[in-house]
């Protein structure tokens, strides 16, 4: 196994209910290390952005309203496996299909809210953590 590293979001969602604490020791136990973390209130220019590869999509307007509509957290995490590890733990993106013990069984609200975020692939990590990290702010 190889020692990656990946991106994650708490969304507003979630920041608004002051579950982020629980969200990253979910990541923790799973074996995830998170070496960069802040807290961020994205702009409507840089949620278009960090979501462009959907911008085609009919969901693209409403995305970006609910990512600038409150704090986030984004977190480079590191560890074996990293991006599927972390994908495991977030579990599906409709929470009623989540398996139990995953974020978005206990967090989610739906599937629009559904807490967090995370790369699928690790060209998408390399893209996502550079959108919000210079390689100086990853520590670990």
């Amino acid at each position: 196994m190889a020692v990656e590293r990946t991106f994650s979001m708490i969304k507003p969602d979630a920041t608004r209910r002051n579950v982020t604490g629980a969200i990253t020791a979910m990541l923790e136990e799973a074996g995830l290390t998170v070496v960069a973390s802040r807290r961020v209130w994205m702009s409507r220019r840089e949620a278009e952005g960090f979501y462009a590869v959907h911008k085609e999509r009919p969901f693209f307007g409403e995305l970006v309203e609910s990512m600038s509509s409150g704090p986030t957290v984004v977190q480079v995490l590191q560890g074996e496996n990293a991006i599927a590890r972390n994908r495991e733990i977030m579990g599906a993106t409709n929470p009623a299909d989540a398996a139990e013990g995953t974020i978005r069984k206990a967090f989610a609200l739906s599937i629009g809210e559904n807490s967090v975020h995370g790369s699928d692939a690790p060209e998408t990590a390399a893209q996502e953590i550079a959108y919000w990290f210079s390689e100086t702010e990853i520590v670990g």
